[in-house]
């Protein structure tokens, strides 16, 4: 594949991301800070590429839409990949993603977020800038559920970035555009499909919202993300995104239905020489859910800061326990399990314009008894025969509707 030299580049750097523009050099983002390397690129090469990775359909679709998602794994990494027109051509925005099966431990991440996994009802959000590591800890989150409890998992992503291996969880996994036509759709069939925990890669309009929050009220423990730079800002866009009128009844649902959220931040550890996210967990105590259901989201930067002995963190506290932190997970220096290779789904064929109506079986063909010399043939099938019960008979290729009522009415009354 072409574009496997750039991945090398960006991989041997330690890049968390790398952008591709025609006419200018590759750019790399290592630890927060965006860098050039290496030539430009040529218009041709970025859209030779671009057709490698949008293979059949996509492509058809990105000349449409003019931008398109995907994951692959490329030379070993798992990428997510942003194809997107240009002023100069064709463009590519290249997430670089963990190179081991996302977990709690090996983010770096505090043990609390398990008891969070836990929660058999309700909605967790995990919010942060972009490029923050909200997927992986989603990711993480999802695998802790799989590795402790027998529960039917359903993810609706937008591409799906992490591949699941179910162990004790049965998990389904569903990419947007592909196996689902929208979010929306996706969670509407989720509602019926006897699932126990939802995992929903982003809730981006109030549809989706609001089928989140239904998902939540009504049993299933539902996992998402927003953008936001804190908690109580995450909780706060989440309800201006209905109208003003409706938005008490969403305080009060979301009130009900909320079990944490979890803002994160993406840092640099020198010492340790590895990023992690550095998080400010709000849990649902009694008072948050009374701040939120009076729609006081100014209050909640409040209810962390006292919350703490209720199990809330604060980015500062939070950061106190990294900096004190003994045992970290580092890629480099630990053997890890490489991420599972991603399922290729079978290509579904187009269903008939108008379905043909299913043919009865082929009845055996009848004898009939040969005319004496000199009669004439009788032409009329032999009537079906009756049974004992004074039922009649219909044959199977007997489709004729006249026929039948006239066989009806020559059938003795009792």
């Amino acid at each position: 594949m072409r574009l496997d030299p750039f991945i090398e580049l960006a991989k041997s750097a330690g890049a968390s991301d790398l952008h591709l523009e025609p006419g200018l050099p590759p750019a790399i983002r290592v630890r927060g800070q965006l860098r050039t390397v290496g030539e430009p690129v040529p218009a041709e090469t970025l859209l030779a590429m671009a057709k490698e990775l949008l293979e059949g359909d996509r492509w058809s679709s990105f000349l449409e839409r003019r931008s398109s998602d995907l994951a692959r794994t490329v030379q070993g990494v798992r990428c997510r990949v942003n194809a997107f027109c240009t002023a100069r051509g064709v463009g590519l925005a290249i997430r670089f993603l963990a190179p081991f099966q996302a977990s709690i431990e090996r983010l770096n991440l505090h043990p609390d977020l398990k008891k969070i996994a836990q929660s058999t009802h309700g909605l967790v959000v995990v919010s942060g800038p972009t490029g923050s590591g909200k997927s992986s800890t989603l990711a993480a989150l999802i695998e802790d559920v799989n590795r402790t409890e027998r529960r039917h998992v359903v993810t609706i992503e937008s591409p799906i970035e992490y591949t699941l291996v179910p162990r004790l969880a049965f998990i389904r996994q569903r990419e947007v555009g592909r196996d689902t036509p929208s979010f929306e759709q996706g969670l509407k069939d989720a509602l019926r499909e006897d699932s126990d925990v939802l995992m929903v890669g982003e809730v981006r309009d109030p549809e989706s919202m609001r089928l989140t929050l239904a998902a939540a009220e009504t049993g299933h423990l539902v996992l998402t993300t927003l953008h936001s730079a804190t908690a109580g800002e995450a909780l706060a866009r989440m309800v201006n995104a209905f109208p003003a009128e409706i938005q008490p009844g969403i305080c009060a649902q979301l009130a009900d239905s909320l079990v944490a959220v979890v803002c994160q931040r993406m840092r640099w550890w020198p010492e340790r020489g590895v990023r992690a996210p550095e998080c400010e967990i709000l849990l649902a105590t009694t008072t948050v859910r009374a701040m939120v259901r009076q729609g006081h989201f100014f209050k909640l930067a409040t209810a962390l800061e006292t919350g703490g002995s209720e199990g809330c963190w604060t980015f500062s506290r939070y950061r106190d326990w990294m900096e004190k932190r003994t045992d970290w997970f580092v890629p480099s220096a630990s053997p890890v399990e490489p991420p599972p290779a991603e399922p290729v789904a079978e290509p579904l064929a187009a269903a008939p314009a108008h379905p043909a109506r299913r043919s009865a079986p082929a009845a055996a063909p009848r004898q009939e008894a040969q005319p004496a010399k000199g009669q004439p043939r009788n032409t009329r099938e032999t009537p079906p025969a009756r049974g004992d019960e004074g039922v009649l008979a219909i044959d199977e290729a007997d489709e004729d509707l006249a026929s039948i009522l006239s066989e009806l009415e020559r059938k003795p009354k009792r």
